[in-house]
């Protein structure tokens, strides 16, 4: 499938769809309590799909039911103890998911096999080999990719974990450890990379009752016996997604983005800093942040703590003064997609000067895109970048696969096009994209 996106600069509201960082953490927070749980405002995308399923399969009850707009409420009706009542877990694409439960199912000591699609299948998992290995746990994969199965029950230990390879890893080994009959540390190797993830997992956590003691990122102490504490709990918008709002406001008109959190522990809140240090124009107040189109200056970016903001990153580099250096981002080929290679080639194909380093991009700024076709590799977050740039091209765009979005922003093409809100600055107007689809045989 592809669309083609018309040159045209966006101007209006969008309403940040929620975070899904913060939903995956919550909805599975609510499956380990005991009672009912109520998840609000939630975008089932396919991720968070994959998620809800997977706790289903583990014996939780989940119903979903439909709230404002697009937006869900999921209500858990947790046991405090999880059974697989399936053998199978089905991933789809979702990292998050599969990191997550692996951890959670051998915490029910039952044989589970996860399996996937995609890139999934090969991203690595070898933190926790190497903790089943120790702990004597069954595992069994295909020459180190999925599907993987797993038959063994979790103690409590010391874990020695590398902080430079995903911290999914330490996500999911916090969501169990508090409910080990002993307590647990959690000791890192290498400095940890993201550490807004981990502090998003401690912040849920702490909303159902368990608790993590965080020594500077250094180790992590935590105590067995914990029970989690069914809850209400509503989640927040997501700035990585409003980033590609926010750089299509700077890069071509006015985009005024609804429904952040101003003081949220989401690391992708640093698009705020990295906009203004760009020279880009932000306005900022308790309900909202407009971006205008500014002339956008080249700066060095280290994305060890921000991974999935550089896509974004590179169109505004790409089309600023100067040369942007992006360091330390070397974890980005172990996405969705080999992201690094994904966002230089297609820019490249549309006037972009990146060139490719093992970790890094170094990007020279140009004026304009060319436009042209243009693949997103089957990766979201590759699709809304390049939609972004299309605001800035000669000529129509067309994103071969544009479909992928339904990972994480199913509403995304409507959005672009549509989004219209209420009554003040900015809530009159479209933001005005226009998208038409296009057909492989023209």
């Amino acid at each position: 499938m592809a669309i083609e996106i018309l040159p045209k600069g966006l101007n209006g509201t969008v309403h940040v769809p929620p975070s899904k960082s913060i939903s995956h953490r919550a909805i599975i927070a609510g499956a380990l309590s005991q009672g009912k749980s109520t998840i609000r405002n939630i975008m089932l995308s396919e991720d968070i799909k994959a998620t809800c399923n997977a706790l289903i399969s583990l014996g939780v009850r989940i119903e979903i039911r439909k709230d404002e707009g697009n937006r869900h409420q999921i209500i858990i009706y947790g046991k405090g103890k999880l059974k697989p009542v399936e053998t199978i877990i089905d991933c789809i694409e979702s990292g998050s998911t599969l990191r997550f439960l692996i951890p959670i199912a051998a915490l029910t000591g039952g044989k589970v096999t996860f399996k996937g699609r995609g890139k999934l299948i090969e991203r690595p998992l070898n933190i926790y080999y190497e903790i089943f290995e120790k702990q004597g746990i069954e595992y069994r994969n295909n020459d180190g990719e999925l599907p993987l199965t797993i038959y063994g029950r979790l103690e409590p230990d010391n874990f020695y974990v590398r902080g430079d390879i995903s911290s999914q890893f330490i996500t999911g080994l916090l969501f169990v450890l508090p409910l080990l009959e002993d307590d647990s540390k959690i000791i890192m190797e290498t400095p940890l990379q993201s550490k807004g993830y981990v502090d998003l997992t401690i912040d849920v956590l702490k909303n159902f009752g368990v608790h993590v003691e965080n020594n500077n990122y250094n180790s992590f102490y935590i105590k067995g016996n914990q029970k989690y504490i069914s809850t209400t709990f509503d989640v927040e918008g997501d700035f990585s997604q409003a980033a590609f709002w926010l750089a299509a406001g700077v890069l071509s008109g006015s985009v005024a983005c609804k429904g952040l959190n101003l003081n949220s522990l989401q690391g992708d809140r640093n698009i705020l800093k990295i906009i203004q240090a760009m020279r880009g124009k932000l306005e900022i107040d308790k309900d909202r942040i407009i971006a205008y189109k500014s002339n956008l200056k080249a700066i060095d970016i280290d994305a060890s703590q921000i991974p999935d903001l550089v896509p974004i990153i590179a169109v505004m580099a790409a089309l600023s003064e100067g040369r942007t250096i992006i360091k330390n981002a070397g974890r980005l080929r172990l996405k969705e997609s080999d992201r690094l290679k994904a966002i230089a080639r297609e820019l490249n194909k549309i006037g972009g000067k990146i060139s490719e380093l093992d970790d890094s991009l170094i990007i020279e700024g140009v004026e304009s895109f060319t436009g042209g076709t243009v693949d997103c590799w089957n990766d979201h977050r590759i699709a809304m970048a390049l939609a972004v740039a299309a605001t800035r091209c000669k000529i129509p765009l067309v994103i071969m696969g544009e479909e992928a979005v339904s990972k994480s922003y199913p509403d995304f093409w409507k959005d672009y096009e549509e989004l219209v809100s209420h009554r003040e600055r900015f809530d009159l107007a479209q933001l005005g994209g226009e998208i038409s689809e296009w057909s492989m045989g023209q």
